[in-house]
């Protein structure tokens, strides 16, 4: 038995970057990781077995600790699998699968109500050819920014994909449409005019020196060609369907939200791939290799998940302490947190104190002593006191037989013992 890595990296929404790019890409997210990499779960299986479910089952573990979902890296292996054992459950975790394909799985895979699936997208059924089967390689998929041809096919396919018209909802299914049926569409389309009764507009002054207006009038974007004498796809005949999960059968598996090599997608893939690798070459480094059967010599699936456990475990304190002591942090002064305000915030009361009444106070001119004249116990007690007590030494007075006498320069009085 070996550890069957998931090889998934989960990352909130909010996207790590910060690699270099050509000028007509633009940044698609942040790229600067605001937390170290960790392995937050692990499955021991059989090499190559289970591989989609042992992941699903290590992400719904998270899901109680309340864990922010979001895009959901994966690497070939997870896309392999069928879409009961991963991109489905994934997807009803709350989770984006940000995929990549093999060389044979790339291009048209299959299609939709006449729409086609194009490296996990879909698009309109006119697509050209030349747009939607690149016949790419894994080395042109990994020299993208230097491969310019292939970075502007990339961009000119963008038109021709499917717009969301509403976001998945509790069931996960989500609504697309033409990219020709919107207030600012993508494509310019004469059949879309015709099914649709849609009268030509009339001509309008352009203002050549904006670059904002020339890019949004019909003439600049791309024309959808007229196939000849065929049926009209559904998507053509209602320009919006409805995608639930499974409707795609086998090909759903091949679905994802980020466009193909898009900008977005690789802001999204390749930090989680990066991150991925990373923590491999760290399980697997002389100092900890989970890989050497020599450190786990325990029989037994529950020894040897315990012992990878403990191993995993130090690996991840280890990679604190390294982010703690090589990332430099802004520190902020803390302070001290106010409990009443925290109450407040949580809707309860906050805590009072209880007052006690205090017992009545007793004058001494009120007292059954002093009503019959005579002296209470607490006067009786402090006059015996006062006898008793020597008075303190001054420098102003003098024992002179048996007398206390005053200092004739001295205000303090003469007095007889």
């Amino acid at each position: 038995m070996s550890l069957r890595r998931a090889g998934i990296n989960l990352r909130p929404q909010r996207q790590p970057p910060g690699r270099r790019r050509p000028a007509h890409h633009q940044q698609a997210g942040r790229r600067v990781s605001e937390h170290p990499q960790l392995a937050l779960g692990l499955v021991l299986d059989t090499p190559g077995k289970r591989t989609g479910p042992n992941a699903v089952h290590a992400l719904a573990r998270l899901t109680p600790f309340g864990f922010p979902t979001g895009l959901l890296a994966a690497d070939r292996t997870c896309t392999d699998r069928t879409t009961a054992h991963f991109a489905q459950p994934a997807r009803q975790l709350g989770h984006q699968p940000v995929l990549d394909y093999k060389q044979g799985q790339r291009g048209v895979q299959g299609t939709h109500h006449g729409a086609l699936l194009v490296d996990g997208s879909l698009a309109c059924p006119a697509m050209p050819t030349a747009l939607a089967t690149t016949g790419l390689d894994d080395k042109a998929v990994r020299d993208l920014d230097d491969n310019t041809p292939l970075s502007q096919l990339i961009t000119a396919r963008e038109p021709y994909f499917l717009k969301i018209k509403q976001s998945a909802d509790a069931r996960g299914a989500i609504r697309l449409q033409c990219p020709r049926r919107r207030t600012s569409p993508s494509v310019t389309c004469s059949r879309f005019n015709q099914v649709h009764h849609i009268t030509t507009p009339r001509p309008a002054v352009v203002d050549l020196t904006s670059q904002r207006a020339t890019a949004a009038h019909t003439a600049a974007k791309p024309t959808v060609p007229l196939p000849g004498g065929e049926q009209l796809p559904p998507i053509c005949q209602k320009p919006s369907i409805t995608v639930r999960p499974g409707d795609l059968g086998k090909l759903d598996k091949y679905r994802q939200d980020r466009h193909y090599l898009h900008p977005a997608w690789q802001d999204a893939c390749r930090p989680g791939r990066a991150n991925i690798e990373g923590l491999n070459g760290r399980i697997r480094s002389h100092h900890i290799d989970v890989a050497d059967p020599k450190k786990r010599l325990a029989h037994g699936r529950v020894a040897q998940t315990t012992l990878l456990a403990l191993m995993i475990c130090s690996i991840t304190l280890h990679t604190l302490s390294t982010w703690e002591n090589t990332t430099p942090r802004t520190t902020t002064p803390i302070s001290e947190p106010d409990e009443t305000s925290e109450l407040m915030e949580l809707g309860e009361p906050p805590l009072v104190a209880p007052e006690f009444p205090r017992p009545p106070e007793t004058h001494p001119s009120r007292t059954p002593d002093a009503e019959q004249g005579r002296p209470s116990h607490a006067q009786r007690r402090h006059q015996h006191a006062s006898r008793t007590r020597e008075p303190p030494p001054t420098p102003a007075a003098t024992l002179q037989k048996g007398r206390l006498t005053a200092d004739p320069n001295s205000d303090t009085a003469s007095s007889r013992p």
